[in-house]
């Protein structure tokens, strides 16, 4: 998986949508000064900065298995406790936090129960668990065009449509089972503007995510010709996406 980046790559290629939903997440949740937040598969800190605004640098903490996206973490928020990790065996305590979030992360846990069950665990009783995933089986995820045209011109391209939590449902069937109680869904949406088709097109070529693997085993003439029916489709810009993502939240036990 295309993760193992510099962090200025993911800015480029999901970063211009995650940072609004991250925007929205914490509106969302609505956490309060004196809450202690875990970001869960922080990547190069999009949420955590959100978070940090909200909380302040001492109240957040942050876990991610990219060293690449570690040191950029650490880098952009001095204070915040960034630490290598994977969501199914988290480095911190038992009840550490009031607020755990995995913002676009459930779908690439190897083990998404066991990653949410793990994030119940660092989070105090009643406290607050969150997690979103692009509605990518929906159609409405901010890759949907990159994926139906890929698909049309190769109809075995493996899309993202299968990943965990990426249909509806699904997130909140994940959460239940990983002992989380009262879950609460929603769908939110983010918009995004294109000045021209190469502000779009160019961070496919970064090889960030499933998206960016795929573009790097084309070869040349194969990458031209999606390149161009892309283009087709969206025309030379400027143009406006939105896309929406699947969001849960549940309270632990206790």
């Amino acid at each position: 998986m295309g993760f193992d980046v510099v962090a200025t790559a993911y800015d480029r290629f999901m970063g211009q949508w995650s940072r609004p939903l991250a925007e929205l997440v914490v509106e969302r949740l609505d956490p309060h000064r004196g809450d202690r937040a875990l970001d869960v598969g922080c990547g190069p800190g999009v949420l955590t900065a959100v978070l940090v605004e909200r909380l302040g640098a001492e109240a957040v903490a942050a876990v991610d298995p990219s060293a690449p996206f570690v040191a950029a973490a650490s880098a952009r928020l001095p204070g915040v406790d960034v630490r290598r990790g994977r969501a199914e065996q988290l480095p911190f305590p038992d009840a550490h936090v009031d607020l755990a979030v995995a913002n676009l992360v459930v779908h690439f846990m190897r083990e998404p129960v066991g990653g949410l069950g793990e994030m119940a665990r660092v989070t105090r009783a009643g406290g607050r668990v969150a997690a979103t995933v692009w509605d990518h089986a929906g159609g409405t995820g901010p890759l949907a065009t990159f994926w139906t045209v890929a698909r049309e011109i190769d109809p075995s391209v493996t899309d993202e449509s299968a990943l965990a939590g990426a249909r509806q449902g699904h997130l909140h069937e994940l959460v239940t089972s990983a002992g989380l109680e009262d879950p609460v869904d929603d769908l939110l949406t983010v918009t995004r503007r294109f000045a021209t088709f190469e502000d779009w097109w160019a961070p496919f070529e970064l090889g960030v995510g499933p998206a960016g693997d795929h573009v790097a085993t084309l070869s040349p003439a194969d990458r031209e010709a999606l390149r161009d029916a892309l283009r087709d489709r969206l025309g030379d810009g400027p143009f406006e996406l939105g896309a929406a993502a699947w969001f849960v939240v549940g309270r632990v036990a206790g």
